[in-house]
């Protein structure tokens, strides 16, 4: 029975490397760099072809609101001047048109008086990379600079042609710099009676709210929906991880939606009518997300659309209409989230202004009622010690105390059936041609000592979801992004860059990606190998070699994984090691009389 259940282990655990690294090798890494290389002829045609326009948002009569695909560029509009120059940088885009600057203590950045559109941030709190010059994350640019991405709103008529704001509207500001405290109100007349306003204002974080009003001057009714957009050109570069969504994400009707951009190349629009709820685009660790008014029903969408080798994706939502009668105004709001996914903040305005699940916008994932808490759990140790893999370790050793009844019951059991090792060397040697016989004089052995052959299993099986949970936190959240913890170890969310094949720095060779086994994976292996020999060692000697390989084996597949995960990993082994070696030791030393089975155990056996 104990070989059956051991085969059957070995079984499983064989297969489940075979599916990680067969997924990783023949599914993760070919799609990943077919993204890429799909991002590099995109890239290279965005630098011949300048983007024009925008898909229409919903509901919009044509020729009304943002202009619709294809359209050629006007003689004198920001895309014609774009097209005369198609290689132009950020800086001599930025300076084309007259800025409002944003200043605030986290980001920087400008709004365009040509079309009032929001096509510029810089988040300073955070570098491009781990390097102290590295510069910061951009994450907004203008039309023509690599990678677009900017956010716009406007007016959409309801009642026949109307000389609305559009993307060469030449606003007015009333100051020059947008800070939190200090708003800014942008306004312009169309000549024909309407007046529009644009107020603007910011936090210290990254949530703006822009209100925008129309009065109606004129001698006739006007009727107008508001319109709210945020529009990315061309596809980003994905980590390619079927653990994390990247791409257009929505909570609709209390229902969160996340197609993928390849959902939405393919569908080209996916419309939601809901009450409240929000719209955005999310990437690992940055979020750009239109909240509307909650309670008031809307029209949303993830659009898509291709011109001159480029894809457009486009989210929006359309406000209810509204009739502005002569002398009489209609308003506006929304509220805008660009900057950095960071737990504390998506909750705090989740809860102020009561949008629906904007949590979620970090994927947690299934296991959400376990990642969340755990994070929690994490960002308090890190209050207190004010290192994340300290804050690692700590939770690893409470996550000890907490399991610590039923991993001791584990492991008393697993000492006993070491204890037990000769007397399994007698039986295979006296009943090892006949199977069923050697099984069932096995279980007897086990009942008369009390021990249990699956005992073995009890501690891997609680700390599989920890694993995991503790896996998605390190990967999604952004706290844990550029954490640093000792030494060589600059990043938690990264793998550790050492490398044995380069007797970690000391060759100047650089390492292939496969061969990349730092110090702690190292440590985690022999840990792990420490932690079998401590173990019973199975009585087939195929089935002991198999064993004995796992440790290796694990040592190459977490080499990849981020390097917090391999601490925690590394200091459990060595908390379970001390652990079992002390209740070992324990047994051994107790009385032989203590060893023998009660009266009522063997009346049970």
């Amino acid at each position: 029975m104990q070989q059956f259940d051991q085969k059957n282990l070995i079984v499983a655990i064989a297969l489940s490397i075979v599916i990680v690294l067969g997924f990783e090798f023949f599914w993760n890494q070919p799609r990943a760099q077919r993204e890429r290389a799909a991002e590099a002829e995109r890239k290279a045609a965005a630098e011949m072809v300048a983007p024009t326009s925008l898909p229409p948002v919903p509901g919009a009569a044509p020729g009304a609101g943002p202009a619709t695909i294809g359209a050629p560029p006007a003689p004198g509009s920001l895309a014609a001047s774009i097209a005369a120059q198609p290689n132009p940088d950020r800086t001599t885009i930025l300076a084309r048109a007259a800025r409002v600057t944003i200043d605030t203590p986290v980001a920087t950045g400008s709004i365009t008086l040509r079309g009032g559109r929001i096509d510029d941030l810089k988040l300073t709190k955070y570098r491009q990379k781990v390097e102290k010059d590295s510069p910061p994350v951009v994450l907004l640019s203008p039309l023509g600079a690599t990678d677009p991405y900017f956010a716009e709103f406007g007016w959409v008529s309801a009642s026949g042609a109307l000389a609305l704001p559009d993307a060469d509207t030449e606003w007015t500001a009333d100051r020059n710099v947008l800070s939190p405290g200090n708003p800014v109100t942008l306004t312009w007349d169309n000549g024909q009676g309407l007046r529009f306003e644009r107020k603007i204002t910011l936090d210290d974080d990254y949530f703006f709210r822009i209100e925008q009003r129309v009065t109606n001057n004129g001698a006739a009714p006007v009727s107008l929906h508001g319109y709210s957009l945020a529009s990315r050109v061309g596809t980003p570069t994905l980590g390619g991880y079927y653990i994390l969504h990247e791409g257009p994400i929505g909570v609709f009707n209390e229902q969160l939606k996340e197609p993928s951009y390849q959902d939405l190349r393919e569908k080209k629009q996916i419309p939601y009518q809901t009450r409240g709820g929000w719209i955005g685009i999310v990437d690992k660790y940055w979020l750009v997300a239109l909240v509307p008014q909650q309670g008031v029903e809307i029209g949303a969408r993830f659009a898509h659309a291709l011109a001159g080798g480029l894809d457009r994706y486009q989210i929006d939502y359309l406000a209810p209409v509204q009739s502005v009668a002569p002398g009489a105004s209609a308003t506006h709001s929304t509220l805008l989230f660009a900057g950095a996914k960071e737990v504390r903040l998506l909750d705090l305005y989740g809860e102020k202004y009561n949008i629906p699940l904007f949590d979620r916008a970090i994927d947690f994932g299934w296991f959400y009622w376990l990642t969340k808490p755990m994070f929690i759990a994490l960002e308090w140790i890190y209050a207190a010690v004010g290192n994340f893999g300290i804050a690692i370790i700590l939770f690893t050793i409470a996550v000890k105390l907490l399991f610590y009844p039923l991993a001791n019951k584990s492991y008393r059991s697993m000492a006993k059936m070491k204890l037990l090792q000769p007397e399994m060397e007698k039986l295979k040697e006296k009943y090892g041609d006949d199977r069923a016989r050697m099984s069932q004089e096995m279980m007897q052995l086990y009942k008369r000592s009390g021990a249990n052959p699956l005992s073995g299993c009890l501690p891997i099986l609680i700390q599989i979801p920890v694993f995991f949970a503790l896996y998605k936190v390190l990967f999604v959240t952004i706290e844990m992004r550029h954490a640093p913890f000792f030494g060589w170890i600059q990043d938690l969310s990264a793998h550790d860059p050492t490398s044995l094949f380069n007797l970690f720095g000391l060759i100047p060779w650089d390492v292939p990606p496969m061969l990349e086994i730092g110090v702690w994976p190292i440590v985690m292996g022999v840990t792990m190998f420490v932690q079998q020999k401590l173990n019973p060692q199975p009585v087939d000697p195929i089935q002991a070699k198999m064993f004995l390989a796992l440790p290796f084996i694990f040592t190459v597949m977490l080499a990849s994984f981020p390097a917090g995960l391999v601490i925690y990993w590394a200091v459990n082994n060595t908390l379970s090691i001390l652990q079992q070696w002390i209740i070992m030791r324990g047994i051994e030393k107790a009385p032989a009389a203590a060893k023998e089975p009660s009266k009522k155990e063997r009346g049970k056996a």
